[in-house]
Formats: C-alpha cells, structure tokens, sequence
C-alpha cells in the first residue's frame, strides 16, 4: 500500500525536523504543508527528506490538510496518514495504522488517545468526551476519540468526499461524511503525549465554530 503521511503545520521548526526523519527511517513518504509560518518550519522539513507545499498566508488546518489530500491523490497514493508537526503523536505508531489498513477493509482509522489520559489536561479530557459523543451519534459509529488528527484514510474516502471545512473541524467533517458514504471506521490505540506545547484551538472561537458545524451537520443528518 502507497502511503503518504501528511503533515500540517504552522511554526513548528523546533519539531518538525525530528519527526520527518522519523517518518522517512520508516521509508514512508513525507508531505509537509506549511500554513504561512513565520519560521523555518519549511526549510527544516525540506532538509529532512519531506516535501513541501508552503501556503502564502495562514489559512487554517482543515485548507492545508485539503490541500494536502489533493497532492496524495494526484500522486496515486493509496492512503494517507496525517499526523500533527508539534511532536502530540508519535511516528512509532505509524505501522500500528498500516497493519490495521492491511488486515481490514475499513475506510479510515483514527488514533484512540482515551485509553491512556494521565497526561492528558482535564478539560481536553472532557471536551474529548463530549465531542467525541456527539459525533458518534451523527456517524452512527462508536469513535472514543473523533478530535484525534492522527489517522490513516484511504484514497477512496478521499475520493468521494467533498470537504469544505478550513480549519480544526475538518476532523469531524472526515468521519461524518465517511460515515455517510458506508465507511467502516476503526479506532488505533496510540500513545497520550502532552509537554508544554501551547494549543492553538481557541477556546471561544473555535467552539463556536464546532457547534455551528455539529448544528449544521445534525440538520443535514435528519432532513
């Protein structure tokens, strides 16, 4: 299977560098998309054996992954799997997703963070829960952990699926519209890892976006 491991980032030169070489000792192609960093983030990449798509400005995570899917599919690769540039997942997983994709027809696989939350801050716990709760209703699936962004897609979800949303609630999206189409989706236990790592969600604004989306995406799901 022709894998492609996608990865976003904004500002992330301290990490980014360790984690493509890591990726690529697995000799798994590497696409770094640099959403308009301010920093080296693209360079460091590059010198690390990933390819770069640099955005000129900051678009938001859901435009990069976007624009990330369509090289993937431009490229004929049979999957993706996209992980975070600030050093939350761990490239040790990675074959933990391509065995589940080899041994299962399933569409997509998502990383389980719930099983190990010692590490993880309370409110993340919590916020985890309940989104994850509401978006397996919608999906009609149990999925312990949708607002993980560690995952393995296949080319034919990606295919099919017309995505619409820029920033972080294109998680949500992925799995919803997979769901619609008749996709099976799996759960990867994977490594919890917190440091000191500032989270970019804003607590407001992004909420308010995710309760419009689950609003929006509920109102679909019963017309």
């Amino acid at each position: 299977m022709k894998t492609c491991v996608i990865i976003p980032t904004y500002n992330e030169a301290r990490t980014i560098g360790g984690i493509v070489r890591k990726v690529r000792q697995q000799s798994l192609d590497v696409l770094v998309v640099d959403d308009g960093s301010s920093d080296n983030t693209g360079t460091v990449a590059q010198a690390q054996g990933a390819f770069v798509l640099r955005n000129d400005r900051n678009q938001g995570k859901g435009c990069s992954l976007i624009r990330g899917f369509a090289y993937a599919l431009d490229n004929h690769f049979d999957a993706v799997i996209t992980m975070d540039g600030d050093g939350q997942h761990a490239s040790e997983d990675i074959p933990q997703f391509i065995e589940g994709a080899n041994a299962s027809a399933s569409g997509l696989f998502i990383g389980n963070r719930m099983l190990q939350t010692a590490n993880m801050p309370l409110i993340r716990v919590w916020t985890n829960k309940c989104m994850s709760r509401m978006i397996s209703g919608i999906a009609k699936q149990n999925i312990p952990d949708t607002q993980c962004g560690f995952r393995l897609i296949r080319r034919e979800i990606l295919q099919s699926i017309d995505l619409a949303c820029d920033k972080y609630e294109i998680e949500s999206e992925i799995i919803i519209k997979a769901s619609r189409l008749g996709a099976r989706i799996e759960s990867v236990p994977i490594k919890t890892i917190y440091n000191s790592e500032k989270s970019r969600i804003s607590p407001i604004v992004d909420t308010a976006r995710f309760i419009r989306f689950i609003i929006r995406e509920l109102w679909i799901s019963q017309s």
